[in-house]
């Protein structure tokens, strides 16, 4: 597996709460590495790196090398992160091992551009998105970082499906989604709900001054 982001890690000899404590209290946060046929392994890293990973966007997807000193480096995802519900900051780490040859189920993120240049939206349609990402079954050695999606060629009624994405090769769609999915679209423009209420009453006093009957004759 080539260009792996590589994240430095330190070995844990004990595992349990009291030791993730003691972890934390070190200001570093708890992680395990299970799967590949292994026993679990587990492990500390510095959080600033954790929080790096999290904003950059596209980390469900993406396979880390994990680099601990006198250790054979490991390919691993991360497979889930706890964070601390005051400060968001991340408390425990789980990452899955991966081979290549081997199938995982990730969730790939969707990204998108052109929106300025699309016909539709210069029309003055409004982008619908469908999916900010979908979920795929691909090789372990080759699990997309994401998808781009590129607007700048639709127009009012357009739509871009799963079909139309680049980079799907050796990709399945996994779970209960549709063989070919609809992923954004752009709709018609929208009218302001007081405008078109303001304007349905302006039209029903028009019409009612149309057919309203004469005044009553004088005595």
């Amino acid at each position: 597996m080539a260009n792996l982001t590589t994240l430095a890690v330190s070995t844990r000899a004990k595992a349990g709460k009291g030791a993730a404590r003691a972890t934390r209290r070190a200001g570093l946060v708890p992680a395990v590495i299970y799967g590949g046929k292994q026993e679990p392994s587990i492990i500390a890293l510095d959080p600033r790196v954790i929080m790096k990973e999290l904003h950059r966007g596209g980390w469900s997807s993406r396979v880390y090398n994990l680099a601990a000193e006198g250790a054979e480096p490991v390919a691993a995802l991360i497979r889930d992160v706890q964070l601390h519900p005051v400060t968001d900051a991340p408390i425990h780490i789980d990452f899955q091992r991966v081979a290549a040859g081997t199938k995982v189920h990730v969730q790939v993120s969707i990204i998108f551009v052109g929106e300025e240049k699309a016909p539709g939206i210069k029309r003055g349609g409004v982008l619908n998105v469908v999916r900010h990402s979908v979920d795929v079954a691909a090789d372990a050695a080759s699990i997309p970082e994401s998808f781009t999606v590129d607007l700048s060629v639709l127009d009012i009624h357009d739509s871009v499906r799963w079909s139309d994405l680049k980079g799907t090769e050796g990709v399945k769609l996994t779970g209960h989604q549709a063989s070919d999915l609809v992923i954004a679209s752009i709709a018609p423009p929208t009218i302001d709900a007081e405008m078109e209420a303001e304007a349905a009453a302006k039209a029903a006093a028009a019409a009612a001054a149309a057919t309203a009957k004469p005044g009553a004759k004088k005595k």
